[in-house]
């Protein structure tokens, strides 16, 4: 049957109206042009995007949902009087996390990013199943090993599935929706954890809970959109446009169908990238910013931040671990909004470079409280209002900013194993500034520590005044063209 192909969708079509339809775009042809001038419609994308949002809120979710239970865990596992081993069931999580992410480069190239999100999905069912069940340390250990690694595959290719599926106009404001998921998983995790206190047993149930939203991600994603960029790179054209019918509507698919095949014609054809093609002088400067991007996130001091909030803010006068926990949660959900309403408007750079400015002031009016005792009357307001504005100032740009930034500054060939090259670089960072935050505060003291975090965040915004390009406003093919050729 000459002139006859099969698509993977199992639809027929004649291969010679696919290269006449390939050379119309090429050619820049859009019937509809009048009507794709307009804006495209976000509503169509928000569902496919509200669904892959479970993994972000799965991510807050077990990063906090042993924070209030562990006591009891350890009680009923038999390792309460070891803190060593305490301390390993909430960081061993990130070591699975670092396994994962190292492999979903590879996994999302191959599988396409709908397949990875459910290959994420099921370590995150069958992980805290594993927990819930636990009868000894190990097998608790073994469970959040396993949500690790599907946090770890998960949260890259989230980053990438977001930036490749959002309209251009409002691509920055979905952008810094997985911030807000993961305060809402947080806070999700407080929440479901408060009745530990009359019921200990409860942490059975808590990781229980979490099966819920990760079966909703494996299935609800057999109904959600591929990304139209990754099967245009595998030769599924007819798939692609299809798939871009769905996600901003016909008028406008055949617009972006058109530039992808411009930007097809500035990059290499195969779609699967070694590892090493990370160092191509093409990518390399966009892929050590990236890597760079997240090593600064991290030991701008955050984590530490949000795992020792009651700890600091103890000795601000709030007394409760749930008030201190809750009022950083609420600051963090509330500077997410903000990132959401202003990402499109200021632009990423600009974020970034407030963001981690009011970061440095924060940290900078912390240190020196504690430095100078004739400013001890104020110390206790100074470190409340201190660490709240650092909460917000992180949420409002330097949080959800860098993940949504990669994606659109690194070509398709590579986008995969940089997210993933990048994230691991966030994995290993965020676990040592978790491990070291309370020995380093003990050995030097508060005022030493928050000046190099302080330190860190303008020498961040300095790097991003340097080094950032703005993405605002522009399609992904745009910038793919734009960088790859200014290399």
């Amino acid at each position: 049957m000459d002139g006859i192909v099969a698509t993977n969708a199992g639809q027929r079509i004649c291969f010679p109206k696919i290269c006449a339809r390939l050379r119309d775009y090429r050619h820049g042809f859009d019937p509809d042009q009048e009507q794709a001038n307009q804006p495209v419609p976000w509503h169509l994308s928000l569902p496919h995007i509200c669904v892959a949002l479970i993994i972000s809120a799965l991510f807050g979710y077990h990063i906090g949902v042993v924070n209030i239970p562990l006591p009891y865990i350890s009680r009923d596992l038999g390792f309460g009087e070891n803190s060593l081993a305490q301390g390993f069931v909430v960081s061993v999580c990130l070591i699975g996390a670092f396994a994962g992410c190292a492999i979903s480069g590879t996994v999302a190239d191959r599988l396409g990013r709908r397949r990875a999100f459910q290959l994420c999905a099921i370590p995150m069912v069958l992980g805290p199943i594993l927990s819930a069940k636990a009868w000894n340390l190990a097998s608790m250990l073994v469970g959040r090993l396993l949500v690790g690694c599907g946090l770890g595959i998960g949260a890259p290719v989230l980053a990438l599935y977001v930036s490749e599926v959002s309209p251009t106009q409002v691509r920055g404001s979905f952008g810094s929706f997985p911030q807000t998921a993961t305060c809402i998983g947080l806070l999700a995790a407080l929440i479901v954890g408060l009745p530990i206190s009359s019921t200990p047993d409860w942490w059975r149930a808590c990781f229980w809970i979490s099966t819920l939203p990760a079966a909703l991600l494996l299935l609800g994603m057999e109904f959600c959109a591929e990304s139209p960029r990754w099967l245009f790179k595998n030769s599924r054209w007819y798939e692609a446009e299809h798939e871009l019918e769905r996600l901003w509507g016909a008028a406008h698919a055949k617009a972006a169908m058109s530039e992808l095949v411009q930007s097809e014609q500035s990059d290499d054809l195969e779609m699967i990238a070694p590892w090493k093609e990370l160092l191509d002088r093409r990518y390399v400067r966009a892929v050590l910013l990236g890597g760079g991007l997240f090593a600064l996130q991290q030991f701008s001091g955050i984590n530490a931040i949000f795992y020792f909030s009651s700890t600091v803010l103890k000795s601000a006068g709030v007394s409760s671990d749930l008030a201190a926990t809750v009022s950083v949660g609420a600051v963090n959900l509330v500077g997410s909004f903000v990132a959401a309403g202003l990402m499109d408007r200021l632009g990423r750079r600009k974020l970034m470079m407030w963001s981690f400015t009011g970061m440095a002031v924060s940290m900078a009016m912390q240190a020196a409280v504690a430095a100078f005792g004739f400013l001890k009357p104020i110390r206790a307001t100074t470190t409340l209002i201190g660490t709240l504005f650092y909460v917000f100032s992180f949420a409002s740009g330097a949080g959800p900013v860098p993940a949504l930034l990669l994606p659109e500054i690194i070509p398709i060939r590579i986008r995969g194993k940089a997210m993933a090259f990048a994230m691991c670089v966030h994995w290993v960072a965020h676990f040592f500034v978790g491990l070291l935050f309370l020995p380093l505060i003990n050995a030097t003291g508060a005022s030493v520590l928050y000046t190099f975090f302080s330190v860190v965040c303008f020498f961040a915004a300095i790097f991003v005044k340097r080094n950032v390009v703005e993405t605002k406003g522009r399609s992904l093919e745009d910038l793919e063209m734009l960088l790859v050729a200014g290399h």
